[in-house]
């Protein structure tokens, strides 16, 4: 798969290690900054990942900034596009499989770089079930995809 990553500052060496690991599962990782640990702006990099998200460049994608919560605001702005904020593997699962989310944001100063991994894994290797779920992700924004 195509996925796209990127943090602030705060959640920059969270996302060395997860670029490195998503890697690792045989994905394709294109890194949207930024490029150090010097204070950034989370809306700088959330909304170019979204955007290409929305577009279809990229077929999944993890954010990361400090809580977690700025960084998934932002991507959330972007028609079509069901970031979750998630800190154990089970909600990024659920996340894939009840909500069809397309983004993964994580809290780097909440939770353990082991713990981030096992999220994006399960993350990266559920899929949308559909069904009963389809008819609520489309009340999510109807007419988004």
């Amino acid at each position: 798969m195509k996925i796209a990553i990127g943090s602030d500052h705060a959640g920059f060496y969270l996302k060395e290690s997860l670029k490195k690991y998503i890697e690792s599962m045989g994905n394709k990782v294109t890194d949207f900054g930024p490029e150090t640990d010097v204070r950034t702006d989370y809306p700088d990099y959330a909304h170019p990942v979204a955007e290409a998200v929305q577009k279809g460049e990229f077929d999944l994608a993890v954010l990361i900034c400090g809580s977690g919560n700025g960084i998934n605001m932002s991507a959330n702005k972007h028609q079509g596009i069901r970031a979750a904020l998630c800190w154990e593997p089970e909600l990024a699962a659920l996340a894939r499989q009840h909500n069809n989310a397309n983004i993964l944001s994580l809290p780097a100063r909440f939770i353990e770089e082991q713990t981030a991994k096992d999220c994006v894994k399960a993350f990266l290797t559920n899929q949308f079930e559909g069904g009963r779920h389809a008819t609520r992700v489309e009340k999510i924004a109807p007419g988004s995809d």
